[in-house]
């Protein structure tokens, strides 16, 4: 089981940016625009079976060097951002970390077979009836 979001956070290193989104003029002043950077491989949290899970769920959202970004520009103040970011990255983490259910071959049942060739004939006498009688 994955831990808590806490458990990472010597692992995280955190990057500040001036945001685009609401804030007005505060925008051009403040940076609350928050970045999480995590290395995969870096990880000391992780089991190597679970690096490996998520290096092939996440693998297109690494980048060259291995690192998961997290970019949160949601809020005007950067704690909330901060958290924000923490609590996605988590979410993404417990996503790529699940396995789906194996899926179980079905048959159709004989009477459902019944009903489709039985619906195919009558559909196909109502287009042969349409034809013209040579």
């Amino acid at each position: 089981m994955l831990p808590a979001a806490d458990a990472f956070l010597p692992e995280i290193t955190f990057q500040t940016s001036r945001a685009s989104g609401p804030g007005g003029q505060n925008v051009n002043k403040v940076e609350s625009r928050v970045e999480l950077r995590w290395h995969l491989m870096n990880s000391q949290v992780l089991t190597e079976e679970q690096k490996q899970l998520i290096l092939e769920k996440l693998g297109n959202q690494l980048t060259a060097e291995g690192l998961l970004l997290v970019a949160v520009q949601d809020d005007r103040s950067q704690l909330r951002n901060r958290e924000i970011a923490l609590a996605r990255f988590h979410a993404l983490l417990l996503k790529s970390l699940r396995r789906p259910k194996p899926r179980k071959a079905t048959k159709p049942s004989k009477a459902a077979v019944r009903k489709r060739l039985d619906s195919k004939k009558i559909q196909g006498e109502k287009k042969a009836n349409r034809r013209k009688l040579e």
